[in-house]
């Protein structure tokens, strides 16, 4: 053992940790399901009320909305009072949200239960959850962080052919009425697990290796880091919200039959997977940074050439390549906050760049609506996403060196 894990007092990689992660990758996995479902929703629920594509899509858009603004007061609040409170009432709120939506008689009914209470459900699970990860954690935190965050690439293989089973069984009214249910059942014993390391109140103190005297959290959501951060995650999410959300519909447009449509959802989420636990090995191997900027080049470039798919074969392919990119880069964002801020801060710092990355993916499924409805189809959208995607690359060379990593290269 070296001395950074002697002074961890606790916190070495092992022990209760992985049960965080375990809990986390559930609370995650059910959480993201709940959420992002709406894909394989959205045929079915026009179908039957005669509301817009561009309508129900909005309520995703304020679904993304409302989770990021939550995500900053949620991770504010899981600094001072714990993660376990945090994610608890979240999930009363979410099975609340997703009740209401099922009964929904109008769109704009629709819109709040969906999009304001499951939004702001979901800003508590992602951001205070691999913040806590990050403090259980020192020499493999970029792995644990993506196991965390592997539950959300195995929702898209669970929850969504679930969902899909029960829309076509029962109607969707009933399916996500039955989603809800099951999320409080899942998510209410799995929080409480949730627990604090043993040594929070030191870790607190603790900032990163020749990280200087710990910020604020007003100088530090004013920093160049920051500012990178933010602008990366933003750019990342604008890129690919609107190719995943819309690609059960893309796919049915282009003649591929709806269960084999769903199934491109759920390779894209067991790619996910992959993605997440190879580049989170990767990146404590060879560098977040580096890491972050290779899978965002794959990403942009794989959202260009989706422009062209017709073939379901096509679309498995491309939807591996996809997953990996987008689902290997998305844990990266946490341990760059935790590498530059400390823990201390991180749930208030992580929570700030969630807001900004749920702004980005807001865009992607309104977008996408709206292409649908005025060209018939969904060409620009990949294309105009492709092109965001080389922004997040660009953005990416903007994050200064990392004083962790720096520290570690010079001991």
């Amino acid at each position: 053992m070296d001395a950074h894990d002697t002074n961890s007092g606790g916190r070495s990689d092992g022990g209760y940790g992985w049960v965080i992660v375990a809990a986390g990758a559930l609370i995650t996995c059910v959480a993201a399901g709940a959420m992002f479902s709406l894909a394989v929703y959205l045929q079915p629920i026009s179908a039957d009320t005669g509301w817009s594509r561009a309508g129900i899509s909005a309520a995703m858009t304020l679904d993304f909305l409302v989770m990021g603004i939550a995500a900053f007061g949620w991770g504010a609040l899981s600094d001072r009072y714990g993660t376990r409170p945090v994610v608890l009432a979240a999930s009363l709120l979410l099975g609340l949200g997703l009740l209401l939506a099922s009964r929904s008689t109008s769109l704009p009914a629709f819109q709040l239960g969906y999009g304001v209470l499951v939004g702001a459900a979901g800003g508590a699970f992602f951001a205070p959850l691999m913040a806590l990860t990050t403090t259980w954690f020192e020499r493999h935190r970029a792995l644990a962080v993506s196991l965390v965050s592997a539950g959300m690439g195995v929702a898209p293989m669970t929850v969504s052919p679930l969902a899909s089973w029960l829309i076509l069984e029962y109607g969707w009214r009933a399916a996500m009425a039955a989603t809800g249910i099951a999320a409080l059942l899942l998510l209410i014993p799995a929080a409480l697990l949730i627990r604090q390391p043993p040594t929070a109140s030191l870790a607190r103190d603790v900032q990163p290796e020749a990280a200087g005297p710990a910020p604020s959290v007003r100088q530090a959501l004013r920093s160049a880091p920051f500012v990178a951060l933010a602008l990366t995650f933003f750019l990342c999410c604008a890129a690919h919200s609107g190719p995943i959300f819309h690609v059960v519909s893309f796919a049915t447009f282009c003649g591929i039959a709806p269960m084999a449509a769903v199934t491109i959802y759920s390779v894209e989420g067991l790619a996910g997977l992959g993605g997440r636990l190879l580049l989170g090995a990767l990146a404590d191997r060879l560098g977040t940074k580096r890491v972050l900027i290779a899978g965002l080049l794959l990403q942009a470039v794989v959202i260009g050439v989706y422009s062209q798919a017709r073939q379901i074969g096509e679309f498995y392919g491309l939807s591996i390549l996809l997953g990996a990119a987008y689902g290997g880069v998305m844990p990266l964002y946490a341990v760059l906050a935790r590498d530059y801020f400390g823990p201390r801060i991180m749930g208030s710092i992580f929570g700030a760049a969630v807001m900004a990355s749920s702004l980005g993916m807001a865009f992607g499924p309104l977008a996408g609506g709206w292409i649908f409805d005025h060209f018939n189809g969904y060409a620009w959208l990949y294309l105009g996403s492709a092109a965001v995607g080389i922004g997040a690359v660009a953005m990416a060379f903007a994050f200064p060196p990392s004083p962790a990593r720096a520290a570690l290269q010079t001991d």
